[in-house]
């Protein structure tokens, strides 16, 4: 760390935890959650930082999780991290350095002294190494690779040559595996002569054959709780698929999910096996996929995250942003061509917002489901007509119950009883085109290639805008005027 990046900015004595969200130790547990722990440790802490005081701080942070670390890290300004940093860079292990969210983990990286950089990769396993260098520039990724031993060097340079977001790059390298022929005691005896090079991690022993192609798993559980002289193959579990390297990680998180896995192996080109997926990387990648979809509906970029800087979050959500200019001036052109209508009968000015805004909820629900079921490929062409023909007798039925409440209140407040009806109609027509177009959108987007949860939005907005608008304005023109 150069002398530069040490100095510490005005703002590092701000209060820096001002929120319980970090586990701690079961001593310091508040009695009404068990998972938050107590203000005064998270006031401890950010005074330990403020005095600069290593050894307090060190002392505080001890019986925390790698995890819960990561996290305090993640919510500090640049200026607070570099003095946390600057006190506490000797402490940052394997553990800590693989949950630090990648928007900063290069100032960590950064600020790490070399020899304390090269320890913490050589306790990772070889899928966090991956995560960790997969998206540096080729010499900062050399200066990783060096600290590593040899095989493990060769088994990070494996998985980078698969394309990213690949099962290849989920996987990790270290593998316990053996013949099926084997014995449950000739298996156990070769896990204890080995134990110093099994993986710190495993759930399976993978049966392969003499091409290295598996041919099935058994279960640690099963494999305790058998006589020595049973056979491998008589314990293999009925559970057991092989990935290709090159699987998107979407569909490795899907066949998690689907079958219940706890771990699989990954095979290459020629069915041989080059690593094993287990269900803890499986289940991030199901969360990310998730968060992804929330952020992209909410248009606010699938990276956001509360860490990013000011202008990093600007670039995000301009975009976005900017496209709904576009629509909105095409709703308002839509208004435009009943300006005269609207100048004549001012009570259509007051109820309008009402059509499009009722629309474009009901079009965000229907979205909602239709993008969550193809990520999770519960919708298909099997059933996607039967889906849409539900979703449009939802449109018509709920269309029809607040047509007819806001008809109501149209003929209180107005006294005409056209004008309910008009409203009334427009509300069925919204209500039906927001659910259709709310499941055919994304639907079709899909068929196109494009990300249903990052386009349809834009889209379904802008329909249950333009088609409320004309449809009660229309209405209105004909049967008003």
């Amino acid at each position: 760390m150069t002398d530069d990046s040490r100095k510490h900015d005005d703002d590092t004595a701000a209060p820096i935890l001002t929120e319980p969200a970090e586990p701690a130790a079961p001593a310091e547990l508040d009695d009404d959650d068990d998972f938050l722990p107590r203000r005064e440790l998270l006031a401890q802490i950010n005074q330990a930082i403020v005095d600069q005081d290593a050894a307090r701080l060190e002392e505080l942070l001890e019986p925390m999780h790698g995890a819960d670390i990561a996290d305090i890290i993640e919510r500090l300004t640049p200026a607070q991290r570099r003095v946390f940093l600057d006190l506490y860079s000797i402490e940052i292990d394997g553990e800590i350095l693989s949950e630090i969210d990648e928007a900063v983990r290069d100032q960590v990286i950064d600020a790490l002294p070399p020899e304390v950089l090269a320890e913490a990769v050589r306790e990772m396993d070889s899928d966090d190494v991956v995560d960790l260098v997969e998206d540096m520039d080729e010499g900062e990724r050399q200066e990783i690779l060096a600290a590593l031993d040899e095989s493990d060097r060769a088994a990070v340079q494996q998985s980078l040559t698969y394309p990213e977001y690949s099962a290849g790059r989920l996987m990790q390298s270290e593998v316990v595996t053996g013949p099926e022929h084997w014995t449950a005691g000739e298996a156990i005896d070769y896990l204890r002569r080995h134990e110093d090079d099994l993986p710190e991690q495993f759930y399976h022993i993978i049966l392969v054959d003499p091409r290295h192609q598996p041919i099935g798993y058994v279960t640690l559980g099963r494999l305790l709780s058998s006589g020595r002289d049973v056979p491998l193959r008589d314990l293999a579990e009925d559970s057991f698929r092989t990935i290709s390297a090159t699987a998107d990680e979407s569909d490795v998180a899907y066949v998690f999910n689907q079958y219940h896995l706890i771990s699989a192996p990954v095979v290459d080109d020629a069915d041989r096996l080059v690593g094993v997926i287990t269900i803890d990387d499986a289940m991030s990648v199901l969360d990310e996929e998730h968060e992804e979809d929330i952020l992209r509906l909410a248009g606010v970029g699938d990276e956001s995250s509360i860490s990013d800087t000011v202008l990093e979050t600007v670039r995000q959500r301009v975009p976005w942003l900017g496209a709904n200019i576009f629509t909105a001036l095409l709703a308002a052109a839509v208004i435009a061509l009943f300006e005269d209508s609207i100048a004549r009968i001012v009570a259509l000015a007051v109820l309008m917002p009402i059509v499009t805004s009722i629309g474009g909820n009901a079009g965000t629900q229907t979205l909602t489901v239709v993008v969550r079921g193809l990520a999770t490929k519960s919708l298909t062409a099997a059933n996607m007509w039967r889906i849409v023909m539900r979703e449009a007798t939802v449109g018509v039925v709920n269309g029809a119950t607040f047509g007819a409440i806001i008809a109501a209140v149209a003929w209180i407040w107005f006294r005409d009883p056209a004008l309910a009806g008009v409203i009334g109609a427009a509300m069925i027509i919204n209500l039906t085109v927001a659910a259709v177009g709310g499941i055919l959108v994304p639907l079709a987007l899909d068929k196109l290639g494009a990300d249903p949860a990052l386009a349809s939005p834009t889209f379904v907005t802008t329909l249950t805008d333009v088609i409320g608008f004309f449809a009660f304005l229309g209405l209105a023109t004909v049967v008003l005027l």
